[in-house]
């Protein structure tokens, strides 16, 4: 059995995220960016690196061990010629509860490969209702399931 990705693009692993982490070029920013919010969830931190625009890459990455990130949603994409831009929002839940970040993120490409430059983000608490849909993806009620 193959595993989906944790992209959430409906395909598996193999055939969507899992070339690119092996060095294969992202096709867009859309790929890219869904790229690494899997290595996000899969916890890549050289792959994230690596996929940093050279002059906004951070020297060290350390990722929140409690960060377990649930969801993805892309809101809207673009690219023309060298640049790129995606709106996405990703839900996660750490030790303080849910969140979902927001972010309008730039995109440019480098020496045929594209790379994330910059974003600009809004990070908000998630405070699901007793009766929604619990944000875990569970398929349960909040108040069944994580409340």
């Amino acid at each position: 059995m193959t595993s989906a990705c944790p992209c959430q693009s409906g395909l598996p692993y193999t055939q969507c995220c899992q070339p690119l982490h092996q060095g294969t070029a992202a096709a867009s920013p859309e790929a890219l960016m869904r790229s690494r919010y899997s290595a996000f969830v899969l916890r890549l931190t050289d792959y994230l690196r690596e996929s940093w625009h050279p002059h906004t890459r951070p020297a060290t990455l350390q990722l929140d061990g409690e960060e377990q990130w649930l969801g993805l949603e892309i809101l809207a994409s673009e690219s023309q010629g060298d640049q790129g831009r995606v709106h996405f929002r990703a839900t996660c839940r750490d030790a303080a509860g849910f969140s979902v970040l927001e972010e309008q993120s730039r995109f440019e490409k480098v020496d045929g490969h594209w790379r994330y430059r910059d974003g600009d983000a809004r990070v908000q608490a998630l405070k699901p209702g007793r009766n929604d849909p619990c944000p875990c993806g569970s398929g349960k009620k909040y108040k069944k399931c994580c409340a």
